[in-house]
């Protein structure tokens, strides 16, 4: 293999995004994924739609994220941005799992990228505060793979812990961590059927405050509610799930739809005992709710499971600690920074660690928080650049900025920075960032400084 500048550990969203950018600047990137697919959550964890693109009507993220989603628009995987009839946020994004895995290897391949699958990170070697290669382990045994400039798109910042870089995990009160969810997919629900029990029932979808029109406003249907059936049913010791409601959304095709209801508490997506008992108890889970939703909701009496996960859904685990950590009051406050490499409109949900209820923090209509580079980059690592949801950032921030659209335009600035670094043989800390953010306007990213 030819020299590398720059390696990403991780192929989701964020990871993705960061190999095209850091290839289309000029940089021999290679991906590095332990599935034979990308896509990250979108893909390995059947998570869907992505939310949001938005700040009002204002399109924030824009960029190699948005370009993606244009690509699945012209091939029929995707009706776009529309409208969010859980009444939550601003738009959200459908989206067909199988077209994505191929676009986004497209996106790659298309600006020279290479891409290395079936591949999980085993080892990392340092020297005097940089990354000099990694082992990983894949079906021709153990390797070394050395580049300029690394960029960690774990999810759980396991290339830049190994590496020495300080961390927290969890609330910062007790390390709880928001709980797991294990996502199932379900094919042939009648919508029409749904849409008329939500619109007799308006007093089980506390969202709508009686008014269940939302639910016209888009040509694919997400909700939340179906409040008291759920509750009788846990009355009744047929469903264990501690959630109040039923949550799910219909993707790009028709009659199908992601359920995003399972809760499974106190587990750690960075130890592999407790991740894979907690795969059990989503499965668990799940299968709870295909009885319940089948038995009770209708429009679902002839649905058919199509998927669980493939693999369990996790919120948050380890922050890494960066030159700024990103707070809640910054969100709030919209913050304007300097280094500001990525803007979001997503407000902080945090799904309860200790049972039922989900906080919410949202801006007023409209506003718009930023993300700087700062958050990016640790004191002591001088070629690792973090991205995704486990940059620098308080427990209350993380959960604002965790979700797809956020991430992919993180990923997209780490990226740029990544090739700047290694083209221009700099640490990651001594990158120019207003460089940066011209690339980035360049290769379309939305970004007021």
């Amino acid at each position: 293999m030819e020299a590398l500048d720059v390696i990403v550990v991780g192929g989701g969203i964020s990871g993705v995004m960061a190999a095209v950018a850091a290839a289309k600047s000029g940089a021999k990137t290679l991906i590095v994924e332990s599935q034979g697919y990308l896509g990250g959550t979108l893909t390995a964890n059947g998570v869907g739609p992505m939310m949001t693109f938005h700040a009002g009507e204002k399109l924030a993220i824009q960029g190699l994220t948005n370009e993606l989603i244009e690509r699945l628009k012209r091939i029929g995987k995707s009706p776009g941005h529309i409208f969010d009839t859980v009444g939550f946020t601003y738009s959200v994004t459908p989206f067909d799992a199988e077209a994505l895995k191929v676009e986004l290897e497209s996106m790659i391949l298309e600006n020279g990228g290479q891409i290395l699958y079936h591949t999980m990170l085993a080892e990392v070697h340092t020297e005097d505060q940089r990354i000099t290669e990694i082992t990983v382990c894949n079906k021709s045994g153990l390797s070394k793979l050395a580049a300029k400039v690394f960029i960690d798109a774990t999810g759980d910042g396991d290339l830049s812990v190994r590496a020495g870089a300080a961390f927290t995990k969890g609330r910062e009160s007790d390390g709880a961590m928001q709980p797991m969810t294990l996502k199932m997919k379900m094919i042939n629900v009648d919508i029409a059927k749904v849409k008329a029990y939500i619109h007799a029932h308006p007093e089980d979808f506390p969202l709508y405050k009686g008014d269940t029109s939302i639910i016209e406003d888009a040509p694919r249907l997400s909700t939340a509610g179906f409040v008291s059936l759920f509750k009788q049913a846990k009355e009744r010791g047929e469903i264990s799930i501690p959630r109040e409601d039923i949550l799910f959304f219909e993707t790009n095709t028709p009659g199908e739809v992601i359920l995003n209801t399972t809760r499974i508490l106190g587990h750690d997506g960075t130890d592999a005992w407790s991740l894979s008992r907690a795969e059990t108890v989503g499965r668990k889970q799940c299968r709870e709710l295909e009885l319940f939703v089948k038995k009770y909701i209708p429009g679902f009496e002839n649905a058919i499971v199509e998927s669980t996960g493939p693999s369990i859904g996790v919120r948050g685990s380890r922050q890494i600690v960066g030159l700024y950590t990103l707070t809640a009051a910054d969100i709030l406050s919209q913050t304007p920074f300097e280094d500001t490499i990525a803007h979001s409109g997503y407000p902080i949900d945090i799904h309860n660690p200790d049972g039922e209820g989900t906080k919410h923090e949202k801006l007023e209509w409209g506003g718009m928080y930023s993300i700087p580079y700062r958050c990016l980059v640790t004191p002591s690592l001088h070629n690792v650049i973090v991205i995704g949801r486990c940059l620098s950032a308080t427990f209350e921030a993380q959960a604002a900025v965790r979700t797809t659209p956020t991430t992919g335009a993180i990923g997209h600035a780490g990226g740029v920075a990544a090739a700047q670094a290694a083209l221009h043989d700099l640490n990651v800390q001594e990158v120019d960032v207003a460089k940066v953010q011209q690339v980035l306007k360049e290769q379309g990213a939305y970004l007021e400084v």
